[in-house]
């Protein structure tokens, strides 16, 4: 039997090398599968289901409403903005800068399918908060069980 020689690669590999590192990082950051971040900082996202919604709550100290941007298509809830930094004065000397500036998104996978039209959004105290009402089709419902 003749083996087949296949050429090399090397960005197959490194792709492979890619979604292994990234199962690694989600499972120790304890993101979800198909849940995309990019850009240079990510804000940390609470997803809460209720019998009728589902809330979600994420941290965005020191941005503006006008910098947040929310779009939601089929299942995923997009969120992206833009966290700018105060111009730099000259004179002034920072010995430290922990806080992350720049461009973010964050694509979340939801756990029920949602009405767009009626979804509500809040920006208040460095908090975006998100009310996405449950498609009838999503609201769970108790069955009955028929008896002989």
């Amino acid at each position: 039997m003749a083996k087949k020689l296949m050429p090399w690669d090397p960005f197959r590999e490194i792709d492979s090398l890619r979604g292994d590192m990234e199962r690694l990082f989600d499972s120790m950051l304890g993101r979800y599968p198909h849940e995309r971040v990019e850009g240079l900082w990510a804000p940390p996202v609470d997803v809460e289901e209720t019998e009728n919604a589902i809330l979600v709550r994420a941290e965005l100290p020191g941005m503006k409403k006008k910098d947040i941007k929310i779009s939601l298509s089929g299942d995923t809830l997009c969120i992206s903005g833009e966290r700018k930094h105060k111009s730099e004065e000259k004179g002034r000397t920072f010995h430290r800068i922990e806080q992350v500036y720049g461009k973010f998104q964050r694509s979340l996978l939801l756990p029920a399918d949602v009405v767009a039209d009626k979804a509500k959004a809040s920006y208040k105290n460095g908090i975006l908060e998100l009310s996405l009402p449950k498609s009838e089709q999503a609201k769970a419902r108790e069955i009955a069980i028929e008896t002989d």
